[in-house]
């Protein structure tokens, strides 16, 4: 993982991008999401208490099956 870098040079998050990695954007009460760089900051969740103030970049996590879905119930 990297420092976290001030949300004012989201900008330069293409000459930070790595392979295998994502950007974690948090804001001033903790809270975080997760985004590709991409020209415009994403937009924050309905439930965010507050504008970004910090990104950082973190490995991706490795994708994980699912569990099958449940065979359907008989009707009488």
């Amino acid at each position: 993982m990297t420092e976290w870098i001030a949300i004012e040079q989201w900008g330069e998050c293409t000459r930070l991008e790595r392979s295998g990695f994502v950007f974690e954007i948090r804001n001033a009460h903790g809270q975080s999401l997760f985004s590709m760089c991409i020209p415009e900051l994403p937009l924050a969740p309905f439930d965010w208490k507050g504008p970004p103030v910090a990104f950082r970049l973190v490995p991706e996590t490795p994708p994980q099956h699912s569990s099958p879905l449940p065979k359907p119930q008989s009707t009488p």
